[in-house]
């Protein structure tokens, strides 16, 4: 159901970006990535192992008028886009009596307001074309909290109530919104924790295992490839949060 659609995954050029991306374009899907950081040279030459067209973007997406600029880019170049991932983010972990009004701002910035730049700039393109899907990447963390996380687990959750929203709004026009909620996910930020914070975390865990970002980029692919599904979340935890 992907073959020849065109999908933008933000942060797409590793972890679990990267996962969803390679998912999508597996399923021969384009793909066009906003992305800061790393040199996202390996992540597309992956991309077109898989026969499809790739693109990344260099763009902060805190900044409206840089995400507007690149998804005009990214219509320029492909045409249309099919459907919109919001996996960027970033964090700034500390205790709220330490945490800093720019570690709260800048959270906020890049996870929450950075989505709804992508989805604003890129509703009238859904609208245009009667459908489309959009999946924002939360995180268990919204859900239930997390002590020194107070500007991660808010912008997570404000995600959520996006979401819903964005589901109601463009309904109407056929274009879906879900979101989906990752827990302690095989990442650099896990693999760089002590065998004995992950065991701690693992105590946690129902299933008793970090997860994949292959087990995220699946429950993404979900929501892409439903047309009937809107405004729900997916949790992919191992039942951290039940």
């Amino acid at each position: 159901m992907m073959k020849g659609k065109t999908v933008v995954v933000t942060g797409a050029v590793r972890g679990i970006g990267q996962a969803i991306a390679a998912l999508c374009a597996s399923k021969g899907a384009n793909i066009a990535v906003p992305y800061v950081g790393p040199d996202p040279a390996p992540a597309l030459e992956l991309y077109r192992s898989y026969g499809v067209k790739a693109e990344a973007y260099l763009c902060d997406v805190s900044d409206f008028a840089a995400t507007k600029e690149t998804c005009d880019k990214i219509l320029a170049d492909f045409g249309e886009v099919d459907a919109l991932v919001n996996n960027a983010g970033i964090t700034a972990d500390k205790l709220i009596l330490r945490m800093t009004e720019e570690d709260f701002d800048k959270v906020i910035a890049v996870n929450l307001k950075g989505a709804f730049h992508m989805i604003k700039h890129l509703t009238q393109n859904f609208m245009r074309r009667r459908g489309g899907a959009i999946v924002n990447i939360s995180s268990v963390v919204g859900l239930m909290g997390n002590a020194g996380q107070a500007n991660y687990s808010a912008s997570k959750a404000g995600l959520i109530g996006l979401t819903k929203t964005v589901a109601r709004e463009l309904a109407g026009r056929g274009v879906t919104c879900n979101a989906v909620a990752p827990g302690f996910i095989d990442t650099a930020m896990t693999a760089a924790l002590t065998p004995e914070q992950q065991d701690a975390i693992k105590k946690q865990i129902p299933l008793g295992m970090i997860g994949q970002a292959d087990d995220v980029a699946r429950a993404v692919a979900f929501f892409l490839e439903n047309r009937y599904v809107t405004g729900e979340v997916i949790k992919v935890d191992g039942g951290m949060y039940i």
